[in-house]
């Protein structure tokens, strides 16, 4: 027997014991890994969770420490075919004017004495912008202030085709225009929605800046309901700025105003207008018209002329830190009613000063900008159901809109041409109490010049035509006739607001 050798055997006992624990192990082992698993999936269950953002699938990645939330897919926006949409559909906006607006120096009467004749003819002035086609049958969507006073407008298009353009319509209140040139099969851009619009979306600006045609620039959606107060107002004109833009820094210059906004489709969701800039060129900021808007005021223009704007008859401010601790506002969402117009559409409908407006139909509203865009949205007479906060409760009420003149009619076929444009103006009737008051038995007011025969002689919008040669003007058919089969000089009489009386004499 070796010293260091061991024989033995295992007893009967010890192995069934060994066997029982080998089994525990095994089952502690199985039960480790089911906890394992189900850990995980509760985990993966989790990060799902996570993904389903209300802004699609979102993947984590580790970034010095702390985690980053971004889009599955971080490839950049392809603006290929947006683009290629686009540039064929904006035009290129050529304007004239034949003789240039002029005036006495009134701080130095002499300079003019010494340094020319003020009322002597310059040559013509020349501008330019862009436009979008809307239809394929010619009809083109611009700003008003590329066009107004034009006495010629031509478009260029994208393939360098050249057309003489005749202007349907104007909307000083929005500062649209509609033109129309005879052709057909004509490239044109859709209309979007531009209450789908995100800040952050990505757009596209195209247009003409500095004459460099068919140019694209990318930028994002900066900020919407923007009210930058460029618009000019003038009640006596029917002037009621509405001006509620998207705001976006796509570059935007001289040049662009009436060009497309569009989104990464390649729709159409704005009109380029302004840009707010120290210098005059892009500093980061640029601003168009909803398309939404745009929409509406081309319909209007096609079918009755002008545009049928309604009222909702209040008068409103925005809520800031000082108006909510003055009322004791609850917060500063929605927009303040300050006063109400006897026998408007909010005045029947029971809203009372200090009630504050927080939808009009299903649109939110949270300052005067996007109320008075969602109201413009409307012709008179159309019922619209407003949603107020007052006292702590919302109360919603059914609204029935209404004119500038306090009723609910549209302009019908007569009144449009009372507003028709001759010899480039705009004219209305004027009151019996206007005439009252200037002590004058006739009269037809000027509204808008856009150019024309009017304009070269010096008369300013407001003047109120008395007569013509010695004939009382009272309408738009006594004007007609005054000027029927005129050959030769023509004297025109009147006076201004102001009272003041003035001669004009000009050829026809």
């Amino acid at each position: 027997m070796s010293t260091f050798g061991c024989n033995f055997a295992l007893h009967p006992s010890f192995k069934l014991q060994n066997g029982i624990a080998m089994k525990k192990i095994l089952i502690v082992f199985a039960a480790a890994l089911a906890g394992g698993a189900v850990s995980l999936g509760i985990y993966d269950l989790w990060k799902g969770d996570q993904k389903g953002s209300e802004t699609g699938k979102y993947e984590g990645i580790r970034q010095t420490g702390y985690y980053v939330n971004l889009p599955g897919n971080t490839a950049a926006p392809d603006f290929v075919a947006a683009a290629d949409l686009s540039v064929h559909a904006v035009v290129h906006v050529n304007t004239t004017v034949e003789h240039p607006e002029t005036s006495y120096n009134e701080m130095n009467p002499f300079h003019d004495f010494f340094w020319g004749n003020p009322f002597q003819p310059r040559g013509p002035s020349v501008a330019s912008g862009s436009g979008v086609i809307v239809s394929g049958d010619g009809y083109i969507v611009t700003n008003n202030h590329v066009v107004n006073g034009a006495d010629k407008i031509e478009i260029t298009l994208n393939d360098k085709r050249t057309y003489t353009a005749e202007l349907i319509g104007t909307d000083p209140s929005t500062d649209l225009a509609l033109l129309k040139i005879k052709e057909k099969d004509l490239p044109y851009l859709l209309y979007g929605n531009s209450d789908n619009c995100k800040v952050g979306e990505w757009v596209l600006a195209v247009g003409n800046p500095f004459n460099l045609t068919s140019t694209v620039t990318a930028g994002i959606v900066s900020a919407k309901g923007r009210n930058i107060n460029i618009i000019e107002g003038n009640p006596e004109k029917g002037m009621f700025p509405v001006e509620s833009f998207i705001q976006t820094d796509a570059a935007i210059n001289p040049g662009n105003s009436g060009g497309a906004l569009v989104n990464v489709k390649g729709e159409l969701v704005g009109i380029n207008t302004a840009i707010a800039s120290n210098t005059g060129s892009y500093a980061g900021y640029g601003f168009a018209i909803p398309v939404n808007l745009v929409r509406k005021v081309v319909n209007d223009l096609l079918e009755f002329g002008q545009v049928q704007r309604a009222f909702l008859g209040v008068s409103i401010r925005d809520i800031d830190s000082r108006l909510k601790e003055e009322k004791s506002l609850k917060d500063m969402k929605g927009v303040y009613v300050n006063g109400l117009t006897e026998g408007g559409g909010a005045d029947k409908a029971g809203i009372k000063e200090g009630d504050i407006i927080i939808r009009v139909g299903d649109a939110p509203v949270n300052n005067t900008a996007e109320l008075m865009e969602q109201v413009s949205r409307f012709r008179p007479g159309d019922k619209v159901t407003v949603t107020l906060r007052r006292d702590a409760k919302e109360v919603t009420l059914p609204v029935v809109l209404k004119n500038r003149k306090n009723e609910t009619k549209l302009l019908e076929k007569m009144d449009v041409e009372e507003s028709v444009k001759l010899l480039g103006a705009t004219f209305e009737n004027i009151s019996d109490a206007e005439k009252k008051k200037l002590g004058i038995e006739s009269g037809l007011k000027i509204v808008e010049m856009e150019g024309g025969k009017l304009r070269s002689a010096g008369i300013k919008e407001g003047f109120i035509i008395t007569s013509i040669d010695k004939k009382k003007v009272n309408s738009l058919d006594d004007l007609k006739k005054a000027l029927e089969n005129k050959k030769g000089g023509v004297l025109i009489e009147g006076v201004y607001a102001n009272g003041m009386r003035a001669y004009y004499a000009f050829g026809l």
